[in-house]
């Protein structure tokens, strides 16, 4: 026969499912992160702010690859390549990814 779960557990499954849900993400102040942290050596929109180095992607190739939020998310969430450690918080990796959406 079924039982119903005690209310902490349903709560608790609750309260886990909104975790993982990233807040709204604010493409503005995306935009505003990719040009004051990343412009030095991305292509943030159509033109290069100045000198970019040979390899890193534009936005643009980034928001065409194909790269899912949570793939973005993983990626950003931990230091990688030549990239410097910039320890962006959650809300503005999630901001950065609204950003990337708009470009896609």
């Amino acid at each position: 026969m079924f039982k119903k779960p005690p209310c902490s557990v349903l709560a608790l499954s609750v309260l886990a499912g909104l975790a993982i849900r990233p807040a709204h993400a604010d493409a503005a102040k995306g935009a505003q992160i990719a040009r004051q942290w990343c412009a030095n050596c991305h292509v943030i929109g159509g033109n290069a702010t100045g000198p970019v180095p040979q390899g890193p992607p534009s936005f643009q190739m980034v928001a065409r690859s194909g790269m899912s939020a949570d793939q973005l998310r993983a990626f950003l969430s931990h230091p990688h390549g030549a990239m410097p450690n910039l320890a962006l918080t959650r809300t503005e990796i999630d901001d950065l990814i609204g950003y990337i959406d708009t470009l896609r």
